[in-house]
């Protein structure tokens, strides 16, 4: 019987591991050949004829002399500086980051300690400013913009993207406070600390897997944003994805598909190091912020 039991269990582990392989290789599959597809000619990767050129890549060989070539990577970083635009999306993300975290972690822990009625009333209307299509902060925003002459500069866009992105922060770390004793802030005020002192070495400790989820999920709105940095940066400033969008505007020129092809291949790869990188601390962060502490 307990032989059996294992045969099953065996079985049962088999099977686990073949559906967990074939939806990995199913996920992983179109970043895959779109990498593979960067390293070939716009004739091959986007053939008519035969699909299978993508994998042989003839015309490949023939225009470039070689089965795989860097041609999409030089046009888009070189030649269309798609570097500039990498630097643009690093500034913009940096501040739009620091800015969420510092305004979202002080007002989520001062609204979660809060005792007065309205911290919840203003939480409601933090996630309805949340709610509402980014165009509509936009077009809010535009007459000021164009008043002080500040259309199209990457500071514009740290500015929408950090409205649109503080009630999300504020909830989300308020959720975590929430789940913090408030028996840890009263035990440092007995011992001489004053309110800021108890949740700068107290709290903010505690704190961290929370704060570093925030700011991945804050640092990603930034990174793949295109409604907004495409409306309001002008063309010198342009942030990654709206450059990516510039090169699938103009297929009409030689090559231009390739650069979008490897520049998706370029965005892309840091983020699958990134979620690497703090898959610990995103999956504890997410956790502490939904189990009662």
């Amino acid at each position: 019987m307990a032989a059996q039991t294992q045969r099953r269990s065996a079985a049962l582990n088999v099977l686990l591991i073949s559906v967990l392989v074939i939806w990995m290789i199913l996920a992983a599959f179109p970043f895959l050949w779109t990498l593979w597809g960067s390293f070939k000619v716009e004739g091959d990767f986007f053939s008519k004829a035969d699909w299978v050129n993508s994998l042989t890549g003839p015309l490949t060989i023939e225009e470039t002399g070689s089965a795989l070539t860097g041609d999409g990577y030089y046009g888009a970083w070189i030649k269309e500086a798609f570097g500039l635009a990498a630097i643009n999306t690093a500034i913009v993300c940096l501040f739009v980051v620091t800015i969420s975290l510092t305004f979202g972690t002080l007002g989520g822990y001062a609204l979660s300690r809060s005792t007065y009625r309205y911290a919840f009333w203003f939480l409601i209307i933090a996630l309805i400013f949340r709610a509402m299509p980014p165009i509509t902060l936009v077009s809010g925003y535009l007459p000021v913009f164009f008043k002080w002459n500040l259309w199209g500069n990457l500071s514009t866009a740290v500015v929408v993207l950090v409205a649109i992105n503080q009630p999300f922060t504020l909830w989300m770390l308020h959720s975590f406070f929430k789940n913090i004793p408030k028996d840890l802030d009263e035990s440092a005020m007995v011992d001489g600390c004053n309110r800021f002192q108890a949740f700068r070495h107290v709290i903010v400790p505690v704190m961290w897997p929370g704060v570093i989820t925030t700011g991945l999920f804050s640092f990603l709105l930034a990174y793949n944003d295109f409604a907004v940095t495409a409306m309001i940066l002008s063309k010198e400033n342009q942030t990654m994805v709206p450059k990516i969008a510039s090169f699938l505007g103009t297929t009409q020129t030689k090559g231009n598909v390739m650069f979008a092809v490897a520049a998706v291949v370029s965005i892309t790869a840091p983020l699958f190091v990134m979620i690497m990188v703090f898959q610990r601390q995103i999956v504890s962060g997410l956790t502490a912020g939904a189990v009662k502490g």
